[in-house]
């Protein structure tokens, strides 16, 4: 059987991986102050949070880089994947995966070339959009009313442009300041641009200046930004970049309407000088005076020398009024002429038209006798049967009135002596005779009693009562 051996025990301090962790930290951070470390940046990453990850590497090692938020924020270039940079941090750990890393806090490109290359990639890229299409270049007005300038409101450059513009031709200058350096500048710069093309009515300027004084190319990189760039080439109001020097060249030189060489150098370019205008308006309006006062004494000249060689227009009318009066000779006779031609004309027409006119006329009016000789009967039946129709009801009405239909119904005629119909019982009188009228015939009667009061007769009393007669 095997035997079992002792180890010996160690007098070394039992640790968690955790607190190796931490004290290796610890180790790290405290051997390692700052430190700064130049190399080319790979694996570029910003997390959703703002944080900036990335690899800094050489041809023989690899390092992580960690920059939070508010240090990325301050930076004045756009790190990229393949820039070569130089990192200022301090070492530190990071225990979930047991490796080193630099916590960054400042970061600039390893000298001007590696800026350089990152400005010509974002130039190929905008290029190849189109941006700096010489179709998309906007004529700059030749007298604008109002200027809009987008620069710093204390420097020297607003002075310079402002000077200038007073000397050559003053314009109405309206200033959005800004600032022109800094990680706040492009932000700025762009937002001036979009701003101008958002104004309206007379505050609109009718062209921009984009301007600033001379500086190396970290100082110019705000106008190397992709925002400002497309800004400018949004801009539908016409654009001037003035920035920097004469030597110095921008991304938004390529997205303007025009390059000027200087800020001085934008107010030459954005307005004439008025002085030389006027001069120049002066001598085209002499030459102008001139060539009118030449070219009418020219036409003067012509004409003159075109009337002599004309005939004189008692000449150019002689052999027209000669004509004229031989044909006024004549027209007396003509006219005579012509009547009498056209009135045995006219009078053999109406010979041979007469005839077979009337016999037309005769031959309608035939026609429209038979036409109301066939009309007649029908119509004067039907007269007659309306004319009996009415008769007819006129004699139903008067039967319908006359008294004998009333005594028909058993009513009876009351007569006095001398015929006359008594209509009222206040007509009658105590003794009167009367003759009462029945439909088959009449009868005579007396009144028999008095009546309240005398009536007033209207005919004779009855001399006695007659003889088939009873009281009434």
């Amino acid at each position: 059987m095997p035997h079992s051996a002792t180890l010996p025990v160690s007098n070394l301090p039992e640790l968690s991986v955790s607190e190796l962790s931490q004290a290796v930290k610890r180790t790290m951070e405290t051997t390692f102050d700052r430190v700064r470390v130049r190399g080319e940046l790979g694996r570029v990453t910003v997390a959703k949070s703002g944080h900036f990850y990335a690899d800094l590497k050489d041809p023989n090692a690899v390092l992580s880089v960690v920059m939070w938020k508010g240090s990325l924020s301050q930076l004045k270039f756009r790190p990229e994947e393949g820039l070569e940079v130089i990192a200022e941090g301090r070492l530190s750990t990071f225990p979930g995966k047991s490796s080193y890393q630099l916590i960054a806090d400042r970061m600039e490109p390893a000298g001007v070339g590696a800026l350089l290359a990152q400005l010509e990639r974002l130039k190929a890229k905008l290029a190849a959009e189109g941006l700096f299409g010489e179709s998309r270049k906007k004529p700059i007005p030749f007298l604008p009313r109002t200027i809009g300038v987008v620069t710093s409101p204390t420097g020297a450059v607003i002075r310079d442009i402002l000077h200038r513009l007073s000397e050559r031709f003053p314009r109405r200058v309206i200033l959005w300041p800004v600032l022109v350096q800094g990680e706040h500048a492009a932000g700025q710069v762009a937002a001036a641009i979009k701003g101008f093309n958002a104004l309206t009515g007379d505050l609109r300027p009718d062209v921009l200046i984009v301007a600033r004084g001379g500086g190396s190319i970290e100082d110019l990189w705000a106008f190397n930004e992709e925002i400002v760039v497309r800004a400018a080439a949004e801009s539908v109001i016409p654009l001037i970049s003035a920035v920097g020097h004469e030597t110095d060249t921008t991304l938004i030189d390529f997205a303007s309407d025009l390059r000027a060489p200087t800020p001085t150098g934008a107010a030459e370019k954005v307005v004439p000088v008025r002085a030389e205008l006027i001069a120049r308006v002066e001598t085209l309006g002499g030459r102008l005076s001139g060539g009118l006062a030449r070219g009418v004494e020219l036409r003067r000249s012509q004409l003159r020398a075109a009337s002599a060689r004309l005939p004189r227009p008692e000449a150019l009318l002689a052999t027209a009024q000669q004509r004229f009066d031989r044909a006024g000779e004549r027209l007396g006779t003509a006219l005579i002429a012509n009547l009498r031609l056209h009135r045995s004309a006219l009078d053999q027409a109406s010979a041979a038209l007469r005839p077979a006119a009337l016999r037309q006329e005769i031959a309608r009016r035939g026609d429209r006798a038979r036409q109301a000789g066939e009309r007649l009967p029908p119509a004067m039946t039907r007269a007659l049967k309306d004319k009996a129709l009415r008769l007819a009801n006129a004699a139903r009405l008067l039967e319908t009135l006359s008294h004998k239909s009333a005594l028909a119904r058993g009513f009876a005629l009351v007569r006095d002596a001398e015929g006359q119909v008594i209509s009222a019982a206040g007509d009658l009188a105590a003794g009167q005779g009367v003759t009462l009228s029945f439909k088959d015939g009449d009868r005579a009667a007396v009144i028999d009693g008095a009546a309240d009061a005398a009536p007033k007769r209207r005919g004779k009393p009855s001399s006695g009562p007659r003889d088939q007669g009873s009281l009434f």
